[in-house]
């Protein structure tokens, strides 16, 4: 069954609809953190940390990413139930949890209450909202609409990025947002077209496993992104890796098998204009070395006019990959029995 509008023949939740509302669902989200009442005092803040799980977590991901050439403090992303050690009152915490119950973050949270960090929630009700009314900490509504956490990478990675800086715990990235909605918009428009190339993407990489490598810091975090859609969305194999580390191993372990991995497996390499020149010659080399063992090599460049802009673009990218991977095998990108049947297995 499809939803409204989409042009899948199954999909029960709209996904697609929800991935072509990424910009108008990032452009309200951007707003709402711009007339944020009540913000903390950043003056005494040492350290930032996001608590998050799968779609949630990468917000965090993404404010550590962002925030290694713009912040002036330490960011960490835990995704686990328990805080770092040395969270205390000089931590900002921002707890982020599109339904508001997920275990670990709300573990990790009522730890960092305790611990007197200065914690900022990201919620969409739930137990995470009720705490965070309780110790009267500031709350940024995600929309209860948006049928699954991954669907929400816009309300829950941008508001992290403007409290921040708001907070003077950032420079220049809010200055960025404007152009990465506007590049959200003109990519979006492209893709949910007949011809659009998420739609190729997806037929090159056919029934093999992408496995996608990004830059480290943005674009690192697009293909990990890029990984976890393909695994959610069409309920597929996918793998991420980061350059330059991946030169330093993974690259050792091509030398064996590959009769077997060109019939499996196809680099998605992701470019952005801000690859350091020497990760950009790595980047071919890898691709060349590559040609030899896997069944495909692809490249895919980055759009827009800043290093967040380019970023989004590569997330809108990969969300129609992953619905059209999906669409092929007549997969319902939305539900995902087996993560319900893990949080019951936990329950019980």
């Amino acid at each position: 069954m499809s939803g409204a509008g989409s042009p899948l023949a199954v999909d029960s939740l709209d996904m697609w609809g929800a991935t072509a509302g990424l910009p108008e669902q990032a452009a309200a989200a951007y707003e709402a953190a711009l007339a944020m009442d009540g913000l903390p005092d950043g003056e005494d803040i040492d350290s930032i940390v996001v608590l998050g799980m799968g779609g949630s977590g990468i917000a965090g991901d993404v404010l550590a990413a962002a925030a290694l050439r713009a912040s002036r403090v330490p960011v960490a992303v835990s995704k686990s139930y328990e805080l770092p050690a040395w969270v205390g009152p000089g931590t900002l915490v921002f707890a982020v949890s599109c339904s508001g119950d997920t275990e670990e973050t709300l573990s990790a949270a009522e730890a960092a209450f305790a611990a007197g960090a200065t914690v900022v929630a990201l919620s969409g009700g739930g137990a995470l909202g009720a705490m965070a009314a309780e110790h009267g900490a500031p709350i940024v509504a995600v929309p209860a609409s948006i049928p699954q956490p991954r669907a929400a990478i816009g309300a829950m990675a941008i508001p992290p990025l403007v409290v921040a800086e708001r907070m003077g715990l950032l420079a220049g990235v809010v200055d960025q947002v404007p152009s990465a909605l506007q590049q959200l918009a003109r990519r979006r428009d492209q893709l949910v077209g007949p011809a659009g190339p998420a739609r190729e993407i997806a037929r090159r990489i056919g029934r093999t496993i992408p496995l996608v490598h990004g830059a480290q810091g943005l674009a690192a975090v697009a293909a990990s992104r890029w990984k976890t859609q393909v695994n959610e969305n069409a309920k597929a194999p996918a793998f991420s890796s980061v350059q330059p580390e991946l030169c330093h191993n993974e690259i050792a372990g091509w030398a064996q098998f590959g009769d077997v991995t060109r019939q499996v497996l196809t680099q998605v390499a992701l470019r952005t204009a801000d690859d350091h020149p020497q990760v950009a010659r790595r980047f071919d080399w890898v691709a060349e070395t590559l040609l030899e063992v896997v069944a495909d090599t692809l490249e895919v460049w980055a759009e827009g006019e800043t290093p967040l802009a380019r970023f989004f673009d590569l997330v809108i990218v990969g969300d129609f990959v992953s619905l059209h991977l999906a669409e092929r095998d007549g997969v319902d990108p939305g539900p995902v029995p087996v993560l319900v049947e893990m949080k019951a297995h936990l329950r019980a």
